[in-house]
């Protein structure tokens, strides 16, 4: 009887301990199967996390690209003189209130060297202001050589390897007396090469064709690697003296550029009076208007195109 409690007595604690071995057993098999299960999670979530950041992020490089590659780079030069500081406070707002759309446009005010104390002064506090000026290495002249400096110097301005390349794909040269609506020459622009190309008002008057003559000193447009070519070919170098607009067109003849060219007339031309063979009637189909010499000619010009539409309404003023 002794040997069988004894037996029993065994028996009972064995089977005891067997079983908080099961229990801590199963225990350990749990957590270690939440661990798998969790880590296993993560490991998934990891390798489907980079796909969608991968994904994210380069929909987002092509859409900034494609809003990069489809936007227009113009750089608007307007060749002036260092003491024309109303004009170009002018000029200022009639450029400052456009905003064309699908393009880039930098104006940007264009004389040579400063030769007086006061400009010193006063151009530097225009720059500081607006950051608008380039001022060309060269002593002032219209038909010396100012037009080819000015195209000659800027790719050493602007071709920088941070920015986009090229940094414009135009460069237009025009006047200090040329009203140009920044929207329409934009809308002109956008179905041409952005190479090998010449884009003005075709000079002598009456002609229609492009590739006879020359385009008019209003205001002309070239591509950026004819911008290149002129700082790099000897022809323009050597043929700096002349009327600026027709010497130019004679650098395209004699260096074989500008196989690409656009005649802008009759929405570029010269203001209706007095009338002449260049002169056109005020209409809407208009990129530039030229010769405006005097404040009632532009005042004119600006409220055909009724410039100040957008006019806020407000309580400070009252404009009848």
């Amino acid at each position: 009887m002794k040997a069988t409690r004894v037996e029993r007595g065994r028996f009972i604690i064995s089977s005891f301990v067997f079983i908080c071995f099961l229990c801590a057993l199963a225990s350990i098999n749990e957590v270690r199967y939440d661990s798998l299960l969790k880590f296993g999670r993560c490991a998934l979530a990891n390798i489907n996390m980079p796909s969608k950041v991968n994904a994210s992020t380069s929909n987002t490089l092509l859409a900034q690209s494609s809003s990069s590659d489809d936007e227009i780079r113009v750089l608007f030069g307007i060749l002036t003189l260092p003491d024309q500081y109303q004009r170009r406070h002018f000029l200022r707002l009639i450029y400052g209130t456009q905003t064309p759309v699908g393009a880039k446009v930098d104006v940007k005010f264009v004389f040579c060297n400063l030769t007086k104390e006061d400009q010193k002064v006063l151009v530097a506090l225009e720059i500081m202001r607006y950051d608008d000026i380039i001022i060309l290495d060269c002593q002032e002249n219209m038909n010396k050589g100012k037009t080819y400096t000015f195209f000659s110097s800027l790719p050493e301005m602007f071709n920088d390897t941070e920015g986009p390349n090229p940094p414009y794909h135009y460069v237009m040269k025009t006047d200090d007396d040329a009203y140009f609506r920044l929207q329409s020459l934009v809308d002109s622009l956008k179905p041409l090469p952005r190479e090998d190309l010449y884009y003005g008002y075709v000079i002598p008057c009456p002609s229609m064709d492009p590739f006879v003559h020359y385009m008019s000193g209003m205001g002309y447009l070239i591509s950026w690697d004819i911008v290149e070519w002129i700082r790099e070919s000897d022809i323009p170098k050597n043929h700096l003296e002349g009327p600026e607009d027709k010497i130019f067109g004679d650098w395209m003849r004699d260096g074989h550029r500008a196989k690409n060219r656009f005649n802008a007339k009759w929405s570029m031309y010269n203001f209706p009076e007095p009338p002449t063979r260049c002169t056109h009637e005020l209409w809407p189909d208009t990129i530039a208007v030229h010769l405006l010499k005097n404040q009632e000619k532009w005042i004119r010009t600006l409220k055909y195109f009724n410039v100040t539409d957008n006019l806020k309404p407000s309580k400070l003023y009252h404009i009848p």
